[in-house]
């Protein structure tokens, strides 16, 4: 019966047409608990054999994994076997007549589908099975906010947020917070929620926050970013100002130079001419005064 999960399986003989009939029966097919509380798996069971020889099998495909399925606990012949790493955590609560279990402490990793298998010799020649899904919800675990790129003006950066745990996996919101709250444009692939900034600019710094949110809560992380404005260039006024500074500077320096070498120059020839007019003088007075001497000899 696939509304009522009910599985009934018949064993014929020699003796009579319908020996012996055993069913198997889920109350829910399927469950949700929140993480860390406890759950009563149901599995109810008819059979008109004794119970001497009841085996009780229940069996989990992890929802996280299901390629490794592993057996969560089972009865046989009076003896409890429990999976190594639910020891403490599951238990029958209903042996021999009902192959109930209580899983405590639930975990996200607890999460699939599990299988009630009861054979009950001779009843059947194989078990009868019940099946259910047990869904685990759990709040998000705390984001890890990160940013990549180039801060300066005129760069691009990508912030990307993570969340390692959440179930229903969480959904993923950023926001620039100041000077106003602004949602941005999310991006989710491979396990991250990113969005991209593109031609940054001083307006782009700011505080952004990643929100990590489902149906039992909401964490959030933060990235404060920062722009790199570079200096601005000198504008062609200021490189006309500084060209013609040198410029004026240059022609002092040679005007100085020129003046200098003027100066020297005139100098030189004053003293030179000096000379000359001495010799001249010297030269004068001996003419003059050779012919006094001469006359004085001839009378």
């Amino acid at each position: 019966n696939r509304k009522t999960g009910q599985h009934i399986l018949f064993y014929f003989d020699s003796a009579s047409d319908l020996s012996y009939a055993l069913s198997v029966s889920v109350k829910q097919s399927s469950l949700q608990v929140v993480q860390g509380d406890s759950v009563t798996l149901a599995c109810s069971f008819l059979t008109s054999g004794s119970l001497t020889r009841l085996n009780v099998i229940w069996t989990l495909v992890p929802l996280s994994h299901p390629q490794n399925p592993k057996q969560v606990i089972a009865y046989d012949h009076g003896q409890v076997i429990e999976d190594p790493s639910l020891i403490g955590r599951v238990g029958f609560t209903g042996l021999p007549t009902r192959a109930d279990i209580r899983l405590n402490d639930t975990r996200v990793s607890d999460a699939g589908t599990y299988c009630c298998m009861v054979n009950n010799p001779p009843d059947t020649p194989d078990p009868a099975i019940g099946e259910l899904q047990l869904s685990i919800l759990a709040p998000p675990s705390l984001p890890v906010c990160q940013w990549d790129g180039d801060i300066a003006v005129g760069g691009n950066v990508l912030l990307s947020c993570s969340v390692s745990e959440g179930s229903p996996p969480p959904e993923i919101h950023w926001a620039k917070m100041d000077p106003e709250e602004v949602s941005l444009p999310v991006n989710m692939e491979g396990g991250f929620g990113s969005t991209h900034i593109s031609n940054v600019s001083s307006q782009t710094s700011g505080l952004y926050r990643c929100s990590a949110s489902n149906e039992l809560g909401t964490e959030n992380c933060y990235v404060n970013l920062s722009v790199y404005t570079t200096p601005d260039a000198p504008s062609g006024v200021l490189q006309a100002v500084l060209l013609t500074l040198t410029m004026t500077l240059v022609l002092l320096v040679l005007l100085v130079l020129i003046m200098w070498l003027h100066h020297t120059g005139q100098d030189g020839r004053w003293r030179e001419g000096g000379k000359e007019e001495e010799e001249e003088e010297e030269g004068y007075n001996e003419i003059r005064y050779t012919p006094s001497l001469m006359k004085l000899t001839f009378v």
